[in-house]
């Protein structure tokens, strides 16, 4: 690794590591970092400055490119009837909002609060006045006399399928990226689908599972090899392949097998890989694991590598890292748990043994929890694990507050201002509800009931962008599926207070979707699996059905935790809050 040599001793059969002395050039795996060198061990540098000139562009560095520019963040306005604009030389600046905008809280047919040139008046609106926000299927409402009459809901259909079943592919797993594409994957299947053209399948010695990183699909490649490789997301093509044998022979000496196990991104240039190996003098039918943590910067170089070693993972009982996920500062976690089931999809038992690592692999802290093993999600210092019912603070692992929730955090969402643990059954009220806890201290701010609904609805729910009014700033909604009265639907409600946004019926399915992501004006759902989605991957080898479904206006949010599996393409991470 960089500022390190290393050496075999013979005596003991050992890699020795040394220093490099201070002011030795070094590289940093990292093309934002220039000129650098070694100090005290570590490799740095100055950052790369990027500046193209233009206010309304965002400049950033990739650590894989280089310098990028990307649009910034919408301008604010003045909440009312200025809206925010952005001029290239100077930046963010106001603009009259549009007339006809509403700007109070009276939105009748009678009365209504609207902007006019650029100020808030009450007025009585004319016939034909838009009184109630478009959905993705649904008009807006009209204004005729003092009734505000909307179109019937049609039913959202979707632009293109892909149904794994009919072609005899196991795919269960979906990633969708910036632009759109989408790429489907299997366990231990070796197939990726890009549905932004014309539907090619391609081949690919990569497949299990994959997440976007540095604008490229990271995948682990097929299991028995001990590898990840970063791939181009159009053509498959591999920009690097980061292989443990052959890094680090010292460990896997001996081993019978090593393979990956989870993927997690700290930072766009740090990487945390974690191999599984079955121990030395035992065949593929055996419990025992054995597991190495190993960080790689951006171009695939090792950064550090340990073997993990505790009490728990000592156990022949097939221990198995349920959940992986890593905080804005670019430190991972990692939870531990053994496993009830011979032979995969695998289920979680307890306890959980959480394991906190530096963005450079250095062990921070350990505990051990009695609730199962499960996926994890971060936001604002709280570590929140889909079994349990408490958050645990990033700092030391300990409970934070007295805060509890009632029936477990699930897949849970994060805001800059709540969590969202995923929708459950309240059998004190007798329907399903979606509930938000207040930042910091987690007390209760808001439910909203699906009343009416038999259900289920699905535990998988994301966070999007949608502006509900035109002329007023997009708000952050949580988007999900479930069963009403007449059958399945997706529904979106306000993250800020649980009310509810829109309601559309899906077209063509029995059931809620298991798994969705969002992309650009789109959402694409997964149905028709056969296996379990709690375990671990979720739904393997399962044929399942996808769907794409346009929804114009409809974006991926950008807070914190948007969702476990969701955000930017299963990356794990939580995310800064960005603007102005």
């Amino acid at each position: 690794m960089a500022c390190h040599t290393s050496t075999f001793d013979v005596a003991t059969e050992k890699c020795v590591e040394a220093e490099e002395p201070d002011g030795t050039a070094c590289d940093p795996g990292n093309a934002c970092i220039q000129g650098a060198t070694c100090t005290a061990g570590r490799c740095k540098g100055p950052e790369r400055v990027c500046d193209d000139g233009n206010a309304c562009t965002t400049d950033v560095c990739n650590p894989l490119d280089g310098c990028t520019s990307v649009p910034t963040p919408p301008c604010p306005g003045d909440g009312k009837c200025q809206v925010g604009a952005c001029d290239p030389k100077v930046g963010c600046t106001l603009a009259k909002a549009p007339d006809g905008t509403f700007c109070g809280p009276e939105r009748g047919c009678d009365a209504a609060d609207v902007c006019l040139d650029g100020t808030c008046q009450r007025r009585d609106p004319p016939d034909n006045f838009t009184c109630a926000p478009a959905s993705p299927c649904q008009g807006p409402g009209k204004c005729k006399g003092s009734v505000c009459e909307r179109p019937a809901a049609t039913a959202l259909t979707p632009d293109w399928t892909y149904d794994a079943a009919s072609n005899g592919e196991a795919l269960h797993d979906l990633l969708v990226g910036p632009t759109g594409d989408v790429t489907l994957v299997g366990f231990f299947v070796p197939a990726l689908l890009d549905a932004a053209g014309p539907v090619p399948v391609r081949a690919s010695t990569s497949g299990r599972r994959c997440m976007l990183w540095n604008d490229r699909l990271l995948c682990m490649d097929l299991p028995l090899s001990g590898q990840v490789s970063l791939l181009d997301r159009v053509t498959g093509a591999p920009r690097w392949t980061f292989d443990l044998t052959t890094a680090r022979p010292d460990f896997t000496q001996g081993l019978t097998t090593v393979f990956m196990a989870r993927l997690g991104v700290m930072q766009p240039d740090r990487l945390a890989a974690l191999f599984e190996a079955y121990p030395a003098g035992t065949s593929r039918n055996t419990l025992c694991r054995q597991y190495f943590l190993v960080v790689l910067d951006a171009f695939g170089g090792m950064v550090s590598a340990q073997a993990l070693e505790d009490p728990l993972l000592a156990e022949c009982n097939h221990p198995h890292p349920y959940g992986v996920a890593s905080d804005a500062a670019g430190d991972v976690y990692v939870a531990f748990g053994p496993t009830q089931n011979v032979g995969a999809p695998l289920y979680p038992g307890a306890p959980t043994l959480v394991m906190a690592f530096s963005q450079d692999g250095v062990p921070r802290w350990r505990k051990t929890e009695a609730f199962a093993a499960g996926e994890l999600a971060i936001v604002n210092g709280l570590l929140l694990n889909e079994r349990s019912t408490q958050a645990l603070s990033t700092r030391d692992g300990q409970a934070v507050g007295s805060q509890t929730f009632p029936r477990g955090l699930g897949r849970a969402l994060a805001t800059s201002a709540h969590v969202i643990p995923s929708p459950s059954e309240d059998d004190t009220v007798g329907e399903w509800t979606l509930e938000g806890y207040a930042l910091p201290n987690l007390t209760p701010s808001w439910t909203h009931g699906f009343q009416g609904w038999p259900g289920p609805v699905a535990p998988e729910v994301r966070l999007a962008s949608w502006t509900t009014w035109p002329g007023q700033p997009p708000e952050t909604v949580v988007v999900g599926t479930g069963m009403n009265a007449t059958g399945p639907v997706l529904f979106a409600v306000s993250a800020k207070d649980g009310s509810e946004v829109f309601q559309c019926p899906v077209s063509n399915a029995a059931t809620p979707a298991q798994f969705l992501e969002l992309g650009p004006d789109s959402l694409v759902m997964m149905d028709g699996a056969t296996t379990c989605g709690e375990c671990d991957p979720p739904y393997a080898y399962s044929q399942s059905r996808f769907r794409r479904f346009p929804i114009p206006g409809l974006k991926p949010a950008e807070e914190p935790w948007p969702g476990t599996f969701g955000g930017p393409g299963h990356d794990h991470h939580e995310d800064p809050v960005r603007g102005r």
